[in-house]
């Protein structure tokens, strides 16, 4: 899900309520000023959604977000994880390592357990684009993986 304009742009209206589901929310210390804003968009989510009961994990990397959702997933009560994370390009291919294989952790996760995760994990050049997709100019994707995550449950 894709919006120039973010949060705002949705019709609250529009967002499904789960008040009586337990939803996870996964994120990154590593680049902690953006992590953290896509946290609070996809809390915000949920709150328009009135879901109450709000995990929050915190990993020390994306590396590690596959393995939390994991644990997560295996819990009968938890009904959807939200992963977040930022993956900024550097100068070496780590960057291509930790990428694929994070995406690719995260939905292997999700089909093994089946339990929709919302992927929130964004792959910027710079720092300046991460802070453009964590609540500036281009919306905050925390935001809109749990909007797709509560648009999956909803299915």
């Amino acid at each position: 899900m894709s919006s120039k304009k973010g949060q705002e742009s949705f019709d609250s209206a529009s967002i499904p309520l789960f008040p009586n589901k337990k939803i996870a929310i996964v994120f990154t210390e590593w680049n902690a000023e953006v992590t953290s804003k896509l946290y609070e968009g996809a809390k915000k989510a949920l709150q328009i959604a009135e879901v109450k009961d709000i995990i929050t994990k915190k990993v020390p990397g994306a590396f590690e977000l596959p393995y939390v959702c994991q644990k997560l997933a295996q819990r009968t009560e938890i009904e959807g994880i939200v992963a977040l994370g930022a993956i900024i390009q550097g100068d070496t291919k780590h960057f291509d390592f930790i990428s694929q294989a994070v995406s690719k952790g995260i939905m292997d996760v999700s089909l093994k357990y089946n339990k929709p995760i919302g992927f929130g994990v964004i792959t910027p050049n710079n720092f300046q684009q991460a802070l453009d997709r964590a609540g500036g100019k281009l919306g905050n994707k925390g935001f809109e993986a749990a909007l797709s995550l509560l648009k999956i449950l909803e299915v």
